[in-house]
C-alpha cells in the first residue's frame, strides 16, 4: 500500500504529522481518484480540487509553522451534497437547489474542518434524500463499486460509491429510515445512524425532522467511530442536538456483554445468505461475549406505516412552498411521493409521533430485557439489482423497495442507535451486512460489537476489491 493510498484515518493523518507525505500529495491522490472514477462510480455531483488543493497547502503551512493539529489534519474526505458550507453550493441532489449559495456552515463541517479535514467535492444522494435505492433523476445513479449492476442504496449513495469505491476513506451520510446503513451494507463498508439527537442537524438539509441522523460512511469501524466522536456534543444552534458529550471509547473485552438476536420481522423472510450471516455472527460471538441467545422483539407490523407518515408528513411541510410554485423541478417519483404527503391528515400523523415514546418503552422493555446489543440483518436479502427497482420499469419496485428498508425503518422511527458492519460475502460476491443495534447513547457498545466482527471475520473482498477497481494515483 502507497503512502498515497492509506489504509485508514489515523495512518494518513500520521503520514503527514510525521512528514512522510505532505496534505497536498495525499489531496492531489484523491483527487485524482475521484475524476477518474466519475464514470465508473458517478459518486461526485461536483469536485472541488481548485478549493481543496487550497486548503491542502494550508494544512502543510500549519504543520510547517508548528501550529496545533487536529487529528485529522490534512485528510481529505467528501461528503452528501447536503451540508451547508458558506461559498459553496449545497445542491441537495436536486434542480430546485443546484445553485443555492450557502452563507454559513453547518456544524458537522465546522467540527470537520476543526479536526484538519479537508472537503474535496459534493457526493450524489438521492434527490432531498427520498428513496432508498440510489437513483437521482437529475445527476443518475450512484454505482455500485462491487457490482456495477446492482445498486448502491441510498439515499446516501455516493457516500457508499466513493467510500466503497476506494476513492476516499470516509464520509459523511444522513438516515432518516435507513439512508446510511443501505449504502454501507450495498458497498461493503461500515456506516453507523447515532442516536437521535445525538449529532446536530444545524446547516444540514431537513428531510424529517424527528428522524433525521447525521452520521459517517467509512471503510472501517475504527474510521466510522472517529468521525462521529468528532462530529457529535451539544450545539447551541440546535435545541434538538442533546447536551450530551461525545461517545466513549470501544472496548475489546466483550465478556460482560449479552448478545440478542433479533427475531420477528428481522428473521422473517430472509434470503439463505443473509441468514448466513446472521447465524455465522452469532458463533463468532458466541466466543467471546457473556451470552448470545434469541431476543424477544414486540409486533412490528405497523411501525413502517408509522414512521412513514411521520417522515412523509414532515418532509411535505418543508417542501410545501416549492411543490405548489415549482413542482416540475422535482423529478417524477419524488414529486409524487410529496404529493401524497400533502395528504396526510393532520390527526395521523400526530397520532403516529405520539406512538413512537409507547413503542420505544415497549422495545427496550422486551428486546433488551436479556441483552444490552442486538444483532439484525440490514436487508432481508443481498444487494438488488439495479433494474429491479428501476421506475417506470420494473414491476418489483415497489414490493423490493419496501422490503429494503422494512428492517432498518424501525430503528429510525425508535431513534436508536445502530452500527451496519459487512459480516461476510455471497456466492455472487456480494457484501452481506448486520445492523448491530443499542439502547439510546451507547454507540460504543454497537460499535465495539461491529469492531469485534470486523476483526473477527475478516472480510476483505470489498476492500481488495476497491483497491484493485482503483485507478493508480
Amino acid at each position: 500500500m502507497s503512502d498515497t493510498d492509506p489504509k485508514n484515518l489515523r495512518e494518513a493523518a500520521g503520514l503527514i504529522r510525521s512528514g512522510k507525505i505532505s496534505s497536498v500529495e495525499l489531496t492531489m491522490a484523491a483527487l485524482d481518484r475521484a475524476k477518474a472514477s466519475r464514470e465508473r462510480l458517478n459518486a461526485f455531483i461536483e469536485i472541488e480540487e481548485e478549493t481543496a488543493l487550497a486548503a491542502a497547502q494550508a494544512s502543510d503551512a500549519a504543520l510547517a509553522s508548528g501550529k496545533a493539529l487536529g487529528p485529522l489534519h490534512g485528510v481529505p474526505l467528501a461528503h452528501k451534497d447536503m451540508y451547508d458550507r458558506a461559498g459553496f453550493v449545497t445542491g441537495c441532489g436536486s434542480k430546485i437547489r443546484a445553485t443555492h449559495m450557502a452563507t454559513s456552515t453547518s456544524t458537522v463541517m465546522q467540527r470537520l474542518e476543526a479536526a484538519g479535514a479537508i472537503s474535496i467535492g459534493r457526493l450524489n444522494m438521492s434527490e432531498f434524500a427520498m428513496g432508498p435505492t440510489g437513483h437521482n433523476f437529475h445527476h443518475g445513479r450512484a454505482i455500485n463499486p462491487v457490482d456495477p449492476e446492482r445498486i448502491t442504496g441510498g439515499s446516501s449513495s455516493g457516500s457508499g460509491a466513493a467510500v466503497g469505491g476506494g476513492v476516499v476513506l470516509a464520509a459523511l451520510g444522513s438516515d432518516t429510515g435507513g439512508s446510511i446503513r443501505l449504502p454501507a451494507a450495498c458497498c461493503g463498508v461500515v456506516g453507523i445512524k447515532p442516536t437521535q439527537g445525538r449529532v446536530s442537524r444545524h446547516g444540514a438539509m431537513p428531510l424529517s425532522f424527528s428522524q433525521d441522523c447525521i452520521g459517517p460512511l467509512a471503510r472501517s469501524v475504527e474510521d466510522a467511530y472517529l468521525l462521529l466522536q468528532l462530529i457529535s456534543g451539544p450545539d447551541g444552534q440546535d435545541t434538538t442536538c442533546a447536551a450530551i458529550d461525545p461517545p466513549g471509547a470501544l472496548t475489546s473485552d466483550l465478556s460482560s456483554l449479552r448478545i440478542g438476536i433479533a427475531g420477528g420481522i428481522f428473521a422473517d423472510n430472509l434470503d439463505a445468505e443473509t441468514a448466513k450471516g446472521v447465524e455465522i455472527a452469532a458463533k463468532v460471538l458466541a466466543d467471546s461475549a457473556q451470552s448470545v441467545t434469541a431476543a424477544t422483539i414486540p409486533d412490528f407490523s405497523a411501525i413502517a406505516e408509522l414512521a412513514n407518515a411521520v417522515a412523509m408528513a414532515e418532509a411535505g411541510s418543508f417542501h410545501f412552498d416549492w411543490m405548489r410554485d415549482r413542482p416540475e423541478d422535482y423529478g417524477p417519483q419524488v414529486r409524487m411521493r410529496l404529493s401524497q404527503s400533502l395528504a396526510i391528515p393532520a390527526p395521523i400523523y400526530l397520532r403516529a409521533l405520539q406512538a413512537r415514546s409507547i413503542m420505544l418503552e415497549q422495545f427496550l422493555d422486551a428486546a433488551f430485557a436479556k441483552a444490552d446489543v442486538l444483532i439484525a440483518p440490514t436487508m432481508p436479502f443481498v444487494v438488488p439489482l439495479s433494474a429491479d427497482v428501476d421506475v417506470g420499469s420494473s414491476p418489483s419496485m415497489n414490493a423490493v423497495t419496501s422490503a429494503m428498508t422494512s428492517l432498518t425503518r424501525p430503528f429510525s422511527y425508535l431513534g436508536l442507535p445502530v452500527v451496519t458492519v459487512p459480516v461476510g460475502v455471497s456466492a455472487q460476491g456480494l457484501p452481506v451486512a448486520l445492523q448491530i443495534i443499542a439502547r439510546p447513547w451507547r454507540e460504543d457498545l454497537a460499535a465495539s460489537i461491529a469492531l469485534h466482527l470486523e476483526s473477527r471475520l475478516a472480510v476483505p473482498a470489498f476492500q481488495s476489491m476497491s483497491t484493485l477497481n482503483r485507478p493508480a494515483a
